[in-house]
């Protein structure tokens, strides 16, 4: 069974910055890429970002040059870096990942962008 357990999330101003983690089964990390997703209230979930097995970086256009993701091997964890935060960041952030075919989910850590 794969488990991920994001945290992270609060509430932060505009321009400021939040690290979100995913801590994530030991047994699978190594082998798997990992993505961030995030879902807006009464809106779509969204990819956000992505990192490969081999750490290789992806980003959606909305957050390219202010959302860093990346990986620690040896703690089993994802991260998300999210600086210069707009009031549009604000969504549930989750972060996925699949393996041998199958999809799993964070349980989501909200994030809130307001003064």
């Amino acid at each position: 069974q794969v488990q991920l357990v994001e945290s992270g999330g609060g509430l932060v101003q505009p321009g400021g910055s939040l690290r979100l983690s995913c801590a994530a089964s030991g047994s699978i990390f190594g082998i798997n890429g990992f993505v961030w997703y995030r879902q807006p209230s009464g809106k779509q979930r969204e990819w956000v970002a992505r990192v490969t097995s081999d750490g290789r970086p992806y980003y959606a256009d909305s957050v390219k040059g202010r959302f860093i993701i990346s990986r620690d091997n040896a703690k089993n964890t994802v991260y998300l870096q999210m600086n210069s935060l707009k009031p549009d960041d604000t969504a549930v952030y989750y972060c996925y990942t699949n393996f041998r075919g199958v999809g799993y989910w964070g349980q989501g850590t909200q994030v809130t962008v307001s003064s």
